[in-house]
């Protein structure tokens, strides 16, 4: 069998794509939801529960924060290559 030399992707490129995939889907998010289960009455024979869902807002700067950190890295990872 033939061995290629396949290049292996730097870890400056492939944390830069993350970070940029992850700030547009924090731009394309406005918050997450989770739901949270609580136990109101414990009594022996009946136990009532409640469920809430609890928001968690993201900023959009925090968005745009990671696509400028993303963008940054694949700059300067491709300035290193040449």
């Amino acid at each position: 069998m033939k061995e290629y030399d396949v290049p292996d992707p730097k870890p400056k490129v492939i944390v830069g794509v993350l970070l940029i995939a992850i700030g547009i889907a924090g731009l394309l998010i406005d918050n997450i939801t989770f739901h949270d289960t609580r136990t109101v009455i414990d009594a022996a024979p009946m136990k009532v529960t409640e469920e809430r869902a609890q928001p968690l807002p993201i900023p959009s700067i925090a968005g745009v924060i990671a696509i400028v950190a993303g963008g940054a890295l694949l700059w300067f990872s491709r300035q290193e290559r040449t």
